[in-house]
């Protein structure tokens, strides 16, 4: 059995691919905030295909986390000498390498460490992947008064959130003359680049309007859209790597061999050239993340409540069970390509086909639960926007209705066959409570103004919503969404 360590590359090498470059003269240029399964997967997987071409060992990976809960993955990694294991599974099979692009991990709550990191000279990228609930938000713009931002505003020494220690960095390398910092978000957000910037300015302006004046002249926030399924990774899975591959790795990463990274080309003080490695630059991201976000995000929202309610725990699973199927055909081709917008050489109907086949891949062994995790979350992300455009249009949503029925007939806390749910949203007393009410009354559900925003008072989408959910109540999930199809085919 090979540990994952720098010295033991040669032995790894193998069964998995091992950096081609020499680690020791990479240079950290990012620092990235959030490192789980995604970054791992995603971001960290396109620098080191870069560096292994010999580009860019200027744009090395510090890592940060603002989560004590990440001391233990910080420990890991680091006694690793920050190396890892990223395995593509599909039913073609599984490839492994190995990952050399993260050079060093902060010491989570090592507030003097982090911003050590943050204000280096050499660091001129700031990446997040902090998910969607990271970012404050209530219906469908950032709170800024809320208590954890206002504390940062008016202790800017003392910040801990995220976006407080982003300024706190920005103000301490507008004093020492470094140059500055481009923001990049990496989640699954609408315009994260624009929602981020609100945030860091909104922040900085409550504590020094100089400051906030300094971040909107020289501070860049491009919006980015990324792609690539990535689960949790399962105490089976580091046993598989050992059997297969002899390999034996605290950390690694199981994702499927689909991966996509678009970026608005707006850097501050320049950026590695990932174009080299499939990485697409444009200037407005917005038709690419609306295209992934209804397509295939919404799509997931629309497989996983029906199926997590049937019992079905494993995604792959669920697309074999032909109603689930169905109904995301039905959903994604009367409502979620219509509200897609239509990009210049690329197919809509493409697209779908690679996002279904990609929903399917046995070997990912993605959960319903993780698809249906923080939904207060993510419906006003994914689904509720298409409800929105559409109604605008004088169009049917009863669809989409019917999705987020589904997710409320969910957050009541129990299955189909009287199972319990644990806890699956940030927010899930609140959000059961009101599932719970919404069983008499399905108004309840729709009141809740930081998800539903006033959408829940168009009475179009109110009247859909509440029969879909009577009829769950009345009737189960099988026949309610059957009857749904028998009116809405794909």
């Amino acid at each position: 059995m090979t540990p994952v360590e720098a010295a033991a590359l040669g032995a790894l090498s193998a069964t998995a691919a091992v950096p081609s470059y020499d680690r020791a003269a990479l240079r950290a240029g990012i620092v990235h905030i959030g490192v789980g399964n995604f970054h791992r997967a995603h971001q960290l997987v396109y620098l080191d295909e870069l560096f292994g071409q010999g580009q860019a060992h200027e744009w090395g990976v510090t890592g940060l986390s603002v989560r004590l809960e990440d001391k233990g993955l910080r420990d890991d990694l680091v006694s690793q000498d920050c190396l890892y294991t990223v395995t593509e599974v599909s039913e073609a099979g599984a490839d492994t390498r190995v990952i050399g692009a993260l050079v060093d991990f902060v010491e989570p709550g090592n507030r003097a460490a982090m911003l050590a990191a943050l204000t280096a000279p050499d660091t001129r990228i700031v990446s997040l992947t902090i998910t969607e609930g990271g970012y404050y938000v209530s219906g469908d713009k950032p709170d800024l008064g809320h208590p954890d931002l206002v504390a940062d505003a008016g202790n800017l020494d003392e910040a801990r959130t995220v976006f407080g220690l982003i300024v706190s960095a920005i103000a301490a390398r507008r004093t020492a003359g470094a140059p500055p910092l481009t923001v990049l978000s990496c989640d699954n957000l609408p315009h994260n680049g624009d929602l981020t910037r609100t945030l860091v300015e909104g922040l900085a302006r409550a504590a020094d309007p100089d400051l906030a004046a300094h971040i909107a002249q020289s501070v860049t926030f491009p919006n980015s859209m990324v792609d690539r399924i990535t689960p949790a990774t399962t105490p089976q899975q580091v046993e598989q790597l050992k059997a297969q591959k002899a390999i034996a790795d605290k950390r690694p990463v199981f994702c499927e061999p689909f991966k996509q990274w678009v970026i608005e080309d707006r850097f501050a003080s320049g950026r590695p050239a990932l174009e080299a490695v499939g990485v697409t630059f444009v200037e407005d991201v917005t038709p690419y993340e609306l295209m992934k976000l209804r397509i295939l995000n919404a799509g997931h929202a629309t497989i996983a409540y029906p199926a997590a309610l049937l019992g079905i725990e494993l995604v792959h699973e669920a697309m074999r069970e032909p109603l689930v199927a169905r109904f995301l055909a039905s959903v994604e081709t009367n409502y979620l390509l219509p509200a897609s917008p239509s990009i210049e050489g690329v197919s809509r109907e493409d697209y779908l086909a690679t996002v279904t086949h990609r929903f399917g891949n046995p070997e990912v062994r993605d959960t319903t639960r993780r698809l249906c995790l923080d939904g207060s979350n993510r419906q006003p992300k994914f689904v509720l926007p298409a409800a929105r455009e559409l109604l605008a249009r004088g169009e049917d949503v009863s669809g989409l209705a019917l999705v987020s029925a589904l997710w409320c007939r969910y957050a009541y806390g129990e299955l189909e066959d009287g199972t319990p749910i644990e806890p699956n949203d940030p927010d899930w007393d609140t959000i059961r409570a009101a599932a719970i009410e919404a069983r008499q009354d399905p108004s309840r559900f729709l009141a809740m103004r930081r998800v539903f925003g006033d959408l829940g008072e168009d009475p179009r989408y109110a009247e859909a919503f509440a029969g879909h959910l009577r009829s769950l109540w009345a009737r189960g999930v099988r026949d309610t969404v059957e009857d749904y199809l028998r009116q809405k085919p794909a």
